[in-house]
């Protein structure tokens, strides 16, 4: 062990490299169902209804938790919620559901017994697939509370300073904790990319997970020390103890910026999607900020911000940063995000519709020329050189093309008002697989690419990201995903663009080597990462870095590439 002697350790899996001491606090999520009543005491339609009116409710709990959370954590932290509502809406469980209330069960015990049926074919399943029976009960858990009308455990008011034992944790009940007030958490069942420890990472709250019935054996007011780093938790930790997991909480936060051994820099930056966000990235040694979500400036109002809003948001982000690029992806709602005031409607298929860019310069022209208003006057502030601008789902020259005509008409229009500008970093986020045939293209236009891996490993499978039983295609080692992803680099450095990654594949240390390998220039992550990733790419030798790129290239499964990247580490 490299805390503590096997005696005081509990070993688990690390959710996220940072390191909490707190004394032990047991949460029970438990809820206590109504007697089941008798058949001929049963009224189905009346318990049909109750049941309806349950599922509504929380569809709008759902969608309002998602946009919260996007604000809070980010982006794609806050989609796990959108497979919520899939979930929700199951044909099986619902089915299921609504025929044993039917037969004369209660609505609670109906819900109760579907959503047990599908948690458990679900868990069989093994894998990572198993890790979303969290998932399931979550959902279960709000329907439950909403028909015996019972509130949220309240995880939002848990005592500060404790360190959280529990079975499991949900989503919601994680993005519910304050990481200033709790010292962390461990749970006896899930995995490193449960959506729980997604959660927890993004928040940057210490976390062990999958530790089994170890805790049982914890006291209650114990004293634990949460090491996320080794997958350890400690009782009873000594100061020793304390001062080694702190030691080793991670790599040691560095402003400066790193090279593999044959002194290929690698900018390591962060994605933000607030204000608050951009203060923690400074504070875990960003190099910038690779992805500026812009979408919160739009989120929890009734109208969209003004000019003057973003602009000294902008202008507050790059101050920070002090001369270190800051990347801002354009305004990325609509589909599969929208904004109820925009009035943009979601259409039959959400990804494969009116998102990205493409609402940009037709349906909705007054927003994209407002924020490219707010951009180009950044541009010209005291740090504006290094502000870069990308735009999100470009799926062809003509798009792009319309898009920079619609900055050109802007630029005119400010120098025609006399209003100080510049023009900074145009750029591509390559998401679609047109954009990756079209790559060439691209790059003769503008400086550089920002690879989302997450959309682009949808579309190039044909799998939802947030389609929870296609979720084994959605793997971003597929080789197609990999090969894509080498092209995009290989089109884009032979017209001087520099190529990033954005997704949350970037922010992995184990997928640093293959990454650097690849040749990217950029990674950007969640902020807690930073350390960890930098050290890797520090440490890293480029030519065994190219070699297990070229392997992983020739691979013919993401299981085979998984294997190589299990077999460097």
């Amino acid at each position: 062990m490299t805390t503590a002697d096997s005696d005081h350790c509990i070993s688990g899996t690390g959710a996220t490299p940072v390191t909490g001491v707190g004394t032990a606090w047991r949460y029970d999520d438990s809820i206590a169902l109504p007697p089941e009543a008798d058949e001929d005491e049963v009224y189905p339609p009346a318990e049909l209804e109750r049941y309806e009116t349950a599922r509504q409710a929380v569809h709008d709990a759902l969608d309002a938790e998602r946009e919260r959370s996007r604000k809070q954590v980010g982006e794609e932290e806050a989609d796990i919620f959108g497979a919520h509502k899939q979930f929700l809406d199951d044909p099986t469980i619902v089915d299921a559901t609504r025929d044993a209330i039917k037969s004369g069960s209660l609505a609670e015990h109906a819900v109760a017994d579907a959503f047990e049926e599908s948690i458990e074919q679900l868990a069989a399943t093994g894998g990572r697939m198993a890790e979303r029976t969290d998932d399931l009960r979550d959902v279960r858990n709000r329907l439950l509370r909403e028909l015996i009308d019972e509130e949220d455990a309240g995880l939002g008011d848990v005592p500060p300073g404790v360190v959280i034992i529990a079975e499991r944790l949900t989503p919601s009940e994680t993005v519910a904790l304050d990481p200033d007030e709790v010292a962390g958490f461990v749970t006896a069942e899930g995995g490193r990319t449960s959506h729980a420890a997604i959660v927890a990472r993004s928040l940057g709250i210490p976390a062990v997970v999958g530790t089994g019935d170890s805790l049982d054996a914890i006291a209650d007011d114990e004293t634990l020390l949460v090491d996320g780093t080794n997958g350890e938790v400690v009782r009873s930790p000594d100061e020793q103890a304390i001062e080694n997991a702190q030691a080793n909480e991670t790599a040691e936060v560095r402003d400066d910026r790193v090279s593999t051994i044959g002194n290929h820099q690698v900018e390591v930056a962060a994605n933000v999607g607030s204000l608050q966000a951009v203060e923690s990235a400074a504070d875990f040694g960003a190099d910038g900020i690779g992805l500026f979500r812009t979408e919160f400036f739009f989120l929890e109002r009734d109208a969209p911000p003004t000019e003057e809003e973003q602009f000294e948001a902008f202008e507050r982000a790059l101050s920070t940063f002090n001369g270190q690029r800051v990347l801002v992806r354009t305004l990325d709602v609509g589909g599969d995000k929208p904004v109820p005031y925009l009035d943009v409607e979601a259409g039959t298929n959400p990804f494969l519709g009116l998102r990205g860019v493409r609402l940009a310069p037709g349906a909705r022209p007054e927003l994209f020329k407002t924020q490219i208003r707010a951009l180009l006057r950044a541009a010209a502030t005291e740090h504006g050189d290094a502000l870069a601008v990308m735009f999100p789902l470009v799926a062809s020259v003509e798009e792009l093309d319309e898009v920079l005509a619609v900055v050109e008409s802007v630029a005119e229009t400010l120098d025609a008002e006399g209003i100080d500008y510049a023009i900074p970093e145009f750029g591509v986020m390559i998401e679609t697989p047109a954009a990756v045939f079209l790559a060439p293209e691209l790059a003769d236009r503008v400086e550089f690419f920002s690879i989302g891996t997450n959309d682009l490993t949808q579309y190039i499978a044909a799998a939802s990201r947030e389609e929870e039983r296609v979720e084994s295609l959605h793997d971003p080692l597929s080789p197609a995903v990999l090969r894509a992803i080498k092209q995009v680099i290989e089109a884009a450095h032979a017209t001087d663009c520099w190529v990033g990654m954005c997704g949350e594949m970037a922010g992995d240390p184990k997928m640093a080597p293959l990454l650097v390998g690849l040749g990217l220039d950029e990674l950007s992550m969640s902020a807690v990462t930073i350390p960890e990733v930098k050290s890797v790419v520090d440490g890293l030798y480029d030519e065994a870095a190219e070699s297990l790129a070229d392997d992983a290239l020739a691979a013919s499964s993401s299981t085979e590439v998984a294997s190589l990247i299990d077999e460097w580490s």
